[in-house]
C-alpha cells in the first residue's frame, strides 16, 4: 500500500521547516511514500525537492485567496496570491492541477468558508477531511458531510511544519499515484488520523521566529 501525505511546509514557507534532508530521509526510509511540498504562496522548495525525488514528490502550493486558502496540487507554475477564491481554482485548473481544499471552514487557520466552497464546488477536486494539526478547531465531521454531499474525493493529511508532525496522518492508496488517478484512488483510499506529538504544534511560531532573528 502507498502512504501519501498532501500537505505539508517547507523551510520554504515562513512557518515551515521540514528540510530537504528530511524530506529525502521520509522517502527513503520510507515514512511516507509520496508527499506533497505546499509552502504558503510558492513553489521554488517542491520544484528544488521534485528534482532530487522525482514523483515522490507532488509540487504544490498553499495559495493565500481573498476568501481563505487553497492548494493546488501537480503544478507547474506559482500561482499568485491575494486573487479572489474563484480565480484561484480557475488559474490551478488552467495549468491542468487539482484543486485541494485544506482545513475548511477553520477560522483559526485560514479556511473556506460554506458560502464560498458552494460558490467554487465545481472546481473542487479534495476535500482536506482529516487535518493532523486541527486540534483547537476541528471542523473534520462538516468537512467531510460538505464533501460527500459534493461527491468529493478526501484526504487525510498532516500539514505538518516541522519533521515530528510526518508520518502519523495521512492516507492510503493503492497505487502509484498521479494528476488523473489520485482523486478516483482517494474514493477507496483509508485514512491515518494519529495525532502528532502536541510540541509539533508549535513548529509554525518557532519556525517563525527562528527565521525573524537568523
Amino acid at each position: 500500500m502507498i502512504k501519501i501525505d498532501l500537505h505539508t511546509h517547507s523551510y520554504a514557507s515562513k512557518d515551515g521547516g521540514i528540510s530537504k534532508n528530511q524530506y529525502v530521509e521520509i522517502i527513503k526510509n520510507k515514512i511516507l511514500d509520496y508527499i506533497a511540498v505546499t509552502d504558503h504562496d510558492t513553489i521554488d522548495a517542491a520544484l528544488e525537492l521534485h528534482k532530487i525525488l522525482g514523483d515522490h514528490i507532488i509540487v504544490g502550493e498553499e495559495i493565500t485567496t481573498k476568501e481563505g486558502e487553497i492548494i493546488g496540487l501537480y503544478l507547474n507554475t506559482s500561482v499568485k496570491p491575494h486573487m479572489t477564491a474563484r480565480d484561484t481554482a480557475l488559474a490551478i485548473k488552467k495549468q491542468g492541477g487539482l484543486v485541494y481544499i485544506p482545513h475548511p471552514f477553520e477560522t483559526v487557520r485560514k479556511g473556506l468558508k460554506k458560502d464560498t466552497l458552494y460558490d467554487i464546488a465545481e472546481l473542487v477536486d479534495i476535500v482536506e477531511v482529516y487535518n493532523g494539526r486541527a486540534v483547537f478547531q476541528n471542523k473534520a465531521p462538516e468537512a467531510l458531510t460538505w464533501a460527500r454531499l459534493q461527491k468529493k474525493s478526501i484526504a487525510a493529511s498532516s500539514d505538518a511544519h516541522g519533521y515530528k508532525g510526518i508520518g502519523r496522518t495521512y492516507s492510503t492508496i493503492s497505487k502509484k499515484p498521479t494528476c488523473t488517478t489520485l482523486c478516483d484512488m482517494l474514493n477507496s483510499a483509508h485514512f491515518s488520523t494519529k495525532k502528532p506529538p502536541a510540541t509539533s504544534l508549535l513548529y509554525p511560531k518557532i519556525n517563525r521566529l527562528k527565521k525573524r532573528f537568523k
